[in-house]
C-alpha cells in the first residue's frame, strides 16, 4: 500500500505541475492567440507547439524530481519539498524565458 501511495502522489504532483505551468503560461500566450489590434499578429502555433511542450515539461519536472528524491533519500517529506521547489523554479524560468512576440506600440 505504501508504494502505491508514493506512486499516486508522484502522478498527482505531475498533474498539478502541468496545470500550474499551463495556468502561468496562458496569460502570456493570449497575446499570440488574440493577435493584438484587429488580429494582425495572430500566431496560433502556440496552441500546437508551445501548449504540448509546456504541459509535458510541467508534468515531467515534478514527477522526475519526486522519483529521484524518493530513490535517493526515501523520505516523502523531502521529496515533496524538492518537488514543490523544482516546480516553482521551473514555472518561474518558463515565464521569464518564454516571451511572446508583441508588435511595437507606435501610439507614443
Amino acid at each position: 500500500m505504501k508504494e502505491e501511495t508514493k506512486a499516486l502522489t508522484g502522478f498527482l504532483a505531475a498533474a498539478l505541475g502541468a496545470t500550474a505551468a499551463l495556468l502561468a503560461w496562458a496569460p502570456l500566450a493570449r497575446v499570440n492567440i488574440e493577435g493584438g489590434f484587429e488580429g494582425e499578429r495572430r500566431d496560433l502555433s502556440v496552441l500546437y507547439i508551445d501548449l504540448p511542450l509546456v504541459a509535458t515539461g510541467g508534468a515531467l519536472v515534478p514527477l522526475t524530481c519526486w522519483l529521484l528524491t524518493l530513490r535517493y533519500s526515501r523520505r516523502p517529506w523531502l521529496a515533496a519539498l524538492t518537488t514543490a521547489t523544482a516546480t516553482a523554479l521551473g514555472i518561474w524560468a518558463l515565464t521569464n524565458w518564454w516571451t511572446p512576440h508583441q508588435a511595437p506600440d507606435f501610439t507614443g
